[in-house]
This record gives C-alpha cells, structure tokens and sequence, in this order.
C-alpha cells in the first residue's frame, strides 16, 4: 500500500474513496479493535497495521486533510501532511483499555467522542457514538461495604477502576457514611485526557456483639444472678482482647460499665467501651442450683415489686 512515501489511505481503512464520515468511522474501530496491540501481544505486524490503520483515519477523519490528501495524492505530505514514511506515532501505555484509546483518537482526530466509563460503579458516559460531543460526568461515586472490623483497625482495599487496579487505604476509625475521595481515579473524558475523581461511601456491616454509639462502643454484658447480686471481677471480651472489670455488688441493670479509652479510634486516641449488664439465666438447673434458689426464695428479705402495684394504676 505504501510506495514513495504514499499510502492508500482508503485502501488502509477498507473503504471506497468516496466514503463519507460515518463509514470511514465505522471501519477504523472495526479494524482497531482487530490490530490493537492489546488483543495482539507480542505482534510487531499487528502494531504496525494498526499504527497505519490510526495515520490513515486522522487524515481521512479531517476534512482538509482529506482535501488535500485527495488533491495532491502521493505527493501531499509534502503539503502539510505527515511525514513520508512516519507512522502514527501511539504510546499505548498511557491507555487503560482499547476504548479509552479509540474515544482519545476519535476526538482529538475530530470524530465525536463517548464510550465507556468507570467500571463496575455507574458512569457519566454514555455507551456507543452519538452524532455530537456529549458531556461527561467527570466525577464518579461508589459505594463499598466493610466490615466492622476492617472499620475499627483500618485496611487496605483493591478495587478495579476502568481495568486498573487501584490500591485504597481505608483509616482505622470510619464509620458507616464516611466519604472517602480517591483524586484522578474517576471518568476520563475522551479526547482530552481529563479525569475526574472517585468518591467512596463507606457501609459497615453490623456485629453480633458491637455498636457503635457516637464515639463510643456498646455492647451487652451477660451476667449470672450471682454476679448481678455479689458483685466482684469478671472476664469480659474486648475489641483488644480479654480484660477484667468489677461489677459492684447489687448492680441495677440500666446501668453501665465504663471502660475508658477501650472504644473506638477518634482523632485524639480512642473513645470509652460501654458494657450493659443483662441478665442471663442457664436453660436448665442442676439439682443443686435449684435447691440454693429454693432457699433463696424462702429467706428473701425483700419484695422486688414493692410499691409497683400501686404505682402502676392508672
């Protein structure tokens, strides 16, 4: 196809000489799509074709390219054209997928410009080619859910971003709502090389033990009728690990127990741990728990209702 410097451009696309916009279009992706190096690996002819196949639509995609590639033939490089011989000069690397690679060739060669967009999230493009520039939302959101774990000491999270894989540090301390921004990691717009941000919305699924309650961290506290009624140490489960607290003798169970700086990670270190005795009965009694109850219930010196009855009348 190329003798002297010359190439047949209308022979490179596979069109006739008298093929309008839309057809020339049409076949330069259909054969882009053929030649690109990414489906080709390793092919020093594949990207050589498709170097051809890129020169050959910038200058039939301009109109007065084409005018006076048409006019002077074999010998319009020297009118402005590109240089004899050269071929499309494409740094694929900077390309994330072949579709930012044609979206970036149609616009800057001219042709209208959409296509794909942030995968996997929800885009501001529009699929296929309209017949005008069509405006992009740059800036994409996402929402991703954690653990309540990941939450508390912070992790790392790989995401898949138009085919890139984006490394994000999640900070120890995020709470359901929490809106993180990865800069540069959002749409791109075609033909500009423009990208917007990514906005992550943080969702923490729940935990069977833990809540969170502003900058503090709640849980219940199972206790016996002893421990409830006696007082004294107990073992208890914390996000660090075991710790020991002291239940004060006769504890009522609307209050709480305080551990301070046990909670969750705030600016200045970490909030107070909160732990709600309840009580818990065993499913059954052995014979001599059942006999100590018995006796409790004969020796009791108070009426747990007293004054009830009568304060609950209406």
């Amino acid at each position: 196809m190329k003798a002297n410097g010359y190439r047949d451009y209308f022979k490179v696309l596979e069109v006739e000489r008298g093929a309008d916009a839309e057809a020339i279009k049409r076949s330069f992706r259909k054969l882009a799509r053929q030649y690109h190096p990414d489906v080709n690996p390793g092919d020093q002819a594949a990207e050589a074709r498709f170097k051809e196949i890129s020169e050959a639509y910038e200058v039939l995609s301009d109109p007065d390219k084409r005018r006076r590639y048409e006019q002077f033939g074999q010998y319009w490089n020297q009118m402005g054209g590109p240089g004899a011989g050269g071929g499309a000069d494409v740094d694929f690397g900077r390309y994330g997928n072949f579709d930012e690679f044609v979206n970036d060739l149609l616009g800057r060669f001219g042709g209208p410009a959409s296509g794909g967009g942030f995968g996997g999230f929800g885009s501001g493009f529009p699929s296929g080619f309209a017949g005008r520039q069509v405006a992009v939302q740059l800036d994409a959101e996402a929402t991703i859910s954690i653990s309540f774990a990941e939450a508390f000491r912070g992790c790392d999270r790989t995401l898949a971003v138009n085919d890139e894989r984006v490394q994000v540090r999640i900070p120890a301390g995020v709470r359901s709502g929490t809106r993180l921004r990865l800069k540069g990691k959002g749409n791109l717009q075609p033909g500009t090389g423009r990208r917007g941000d990514l906005y992550l919305n943080l969702q923490l699924q729940p935990h069977p033990i833990w809540r969170l309650d502003g900058d503090q961290l709640r849980a219940e506290l199972p206790l016996s009728l002893d421990e409830l009624a006696l007082g004294g140490e107990v073992s208890v489960a914390t996000p660090d690990g075991e710790a020991t607290v002291q239940v004060p003798a006769g504890m009522s169970l609307g209050r709480s127990l305080r551990l301070k700086g046990k909670g969750w990670p705030i600016k200045e270190g970490r909030g107070d741990l909160l732990l709600s005795p309840v009580l818990r009965l065993p499913e059954s009694l052995s014979p001599r728990e059942r006999e100590l109850l018995e006796e409790l219930r004969r020796n009791r010196s108070s009426d747990p209702r007293q004054g009830w009855a009568s304060s609950a009348r209406l």
